[in-house]
């Protein structure tokens, strides 16, 4: 995002995987918390449940996510006797990390990476200079001003961007839950809670100008083959000057017809800085929104790393 966005924060992020279309279970009428990883009829998005969580950097507790954690044993060398314990040095055996298995897709754009959602459900692509980051959950908190908004299967780009601003990021995307079953109504009201939420302090004042533009009508190919409705909304957001001199941004959301609530994918970035997503390139990226068919899902086991 660019420039602070929310006071004090460029919102929240939590490394974790996320079942159904998007991260929710198919079983969610919502479809996900940020987003089910199955767009009905396959599965739906996540739910975002954001409310608890502290604007000060805290990581969002959902009781539905499967955290992805590593549980770190230390190893710590035994020297001598009772006498010795006190002078002998200790040593920490290294720590060896295994990242879960996850499921990868193939890019649908030549050039391009492409972002699965859990399990390999839907996915989407991104331009080389982005950095896909599919089993992080980031978003803003729900606030006395500003809805919130969570989302999953995320990429980032432009990360530390402004060096007045730690954490600085110049955009991002991912898949939220959006609890509407009309995908206009969808892909608006996404479209709003993202900008909102992230150009505008979450207690207030809302200053950040936002207009947004007609839904334009699209389609959304499922796993299967079939073509469902899909709505596309952009909104033009200005702020007031920030710290890193950004003044506008650009939130770009593509909702399907997947049920109840639909799976949105949102993108946003500044247009003040050199290597955000302009307009085009928004677009480009919503229209890489597919569900993946099974026999293109790959599980792939990242190799272990040591940490000492």
């Amino acid at each position: 995002m660019f420039g602070k966005k929310r006071g004090d924060s460029p919102g929240y992020e939590d490394n974790a995987a996320l079942d159904g279309f998007g991260g929710y279970q198919p079983s969610d009428s919502s479809g996900y918390t940020p987003a089910s990883e199955t767009p009905a009829p396959e599965p739906e998005p996540e739910k975002p449940a954001k409310q608890p969580m502290s604007r000060s950097g805290r990581r969002a507790m959902y009781g539905f996510f499967a955290t992805i954690g590593v549980i770190a044993v230390a190893a710590l060398a035994n020297n001598g006797d009772r006498s010795s314990e006190s002078s002998a040095p200790t040593t920490r055996a290294p720590i060896v990390y295994t990242p879960s298995p996850r499921v990868v897709a193939p890019p649908v754009t030549a050039g391009w990476q492409s972002v699965a959602g859990k399990d390999g459900v839907y996915a989407y692509d991104v331009p080389p200079n982005w950095t896909p980051k599919p089993g992080t959950i980031h978003g803003w908190e729900k606030g006395t001003q500003v809805p919130g908004i969570t989302m999953v299967a995320s990429a980032f780009v432009g990360e530390g961007y402004c060096p007045q601003e730690k954490r600085s990021r110049l955009g991002g995307s991912g898949v939220a839950n959006i609890k509407l079953a009309d995908p206009a109504a969808a892909a608006k009201k996404a479209a709003d809670d993202l900008a909102v939420s992230a150009y505008n302090p979450e207690n207030g004042p809302l200053t950040a100008k936002i207009t947004a533009e007609p839904p334009q009508t699209t389609e959304f190919t499922l796993g299967t083959g079939k073509k469902v409705p899909a709505s596309i909304v952009l909104a033009e957001v200005v702020t007031p000057p920030g710290a890193c001199g950004a003044h506008r941004a650009l939130v770009g959301v593509i909702a399907p017809q997947l049920g109840e609530a639909s799976a949105a994918l949102a993108v946003y970035s500044g247009q003040d800085a050199p290597g955000g997503a302009d307009r085009e390139l928004i677009l480009k990226i919503l229209k890489t929104y597919r569900g993946v068919p099974e026999a293109d899902r790959k599980t792939i086991t990242p190799p272990p790393s040591t940490l000492r």
